[in-house]
């Protein structure tokens, strides 16, 4: 029996690499091509996110009592910086042109933020706080499909921008240095426009879901502010004609319905 099994064993060993040698190879298959995800442009979307902000101001005082009012100081700088959150909506329309494609659409959003920094006016004695609280906007934009999932776009419209009303302190003509100021001046809203720049990338994982980054300048006509007594509320003499500018960086998700096209996937 042991030379039996040695004997099978042996010619195993001998007849294996023949076997081998008749048999056919087997290649590894080849991976699938990956699939580029080609959104449609073409429909309407809600987004949120956030970014930061900073705002630079001109301000100039005037006496009011004269006619014409009377320039009383130089033209002061004066600006700020803080966070906001946002929320927005709008619809594209995607077309072909030139041998690739191109996008439109309207967009408006709504900014809540924090964006602060010191006001000071060497005439009046008075520094204070100020703050954007908020911003609007309402406009259009423009945009190349550089690729199937990627949008690059310059955006331009109308916005209004709200700074609330500041409070100040170290009157030199009256409290002591560091107390409460007799002034304050109101709540203004400033009318403007803003001109972007920014892309928006379809994500892989979910359909619909995009990431929106934009870059946003902001200018704004000139209001102007009069100082206010606290205890009554009447204007003084005085007021600051100030002129607003804005930058923000901001970053979205996007959800898109796609109420224009079906998502598609080209190999």
């Amino acid at each position: 029996m042991k030379k039996l099994v040695v004997a099978l064993t042996a010619i195993a060993a001998f007849t294996a690499p023949a076997l081998a040698a008749d048999m056919a190879p087997r290649y590894a298959k080849a991976a699938p091509a990956p699939v580029a995800y080609a959104p449609s442009w073409t429909g309407c979307y809600i987004a949120g996110g956030g970014g930061f902000g900073m705002w630079n101001q001109e301000n100039t005082t005037y006496d009011n009592l004269t006619v014409p009012r009377t320039q009383v100081t130089a033209t002061e700088t004066a600006g700020g910086r803080g966070y906001f959150g946002t929320v927005g909506a709008g619809c594209d329309y995607q077309f072909p042109a030139m041998g690739t494609s191109f996008v439109i659409g309207v967009n408006g959003d709504y900014d809540f933020a924090s964006i602060k920094g010191q006001h000071g006016n060497g005439f009046m004695g008075t520094v204070g706080q100020e703050k954007m609280s908020s911003a609007w906007s309402l406009g259009g934009r423009v945009g190349w499909v550089a690729l199937p999932n990627l949008l690059t776009y310059f955006s331009v419209g109308y916005t209004e921008a709200t700074f609330d009303r500041q409070n100040y302190t170290n009157n030199l003509f009256v409290a002591p240095a560091g107390g409460a100021s007799f002034f304050y001046t109101d709540k203004q809203t400033y009318k403007g426009w803003y001109i972007g720049a920014g892309d928006e990338y379809a994500l892989n994982f979910l359909p619909g879901l995009f990431w929106k980054t934009e870059y946003r300048f902001s200018e704004f006509d000139v209001k102007s502010n009069p100082y206010r007594f606290v205890a009554t509320g009447a204007a003084t003499q005085w007021s600051d004609d100030s002129k607003k500018y804005v930058h923000t960086i901001r970053s979205e998700l996007v959800y898109r319905f796609n109420w224009g096209g079906p998502v598609v996937a080209k190999y």
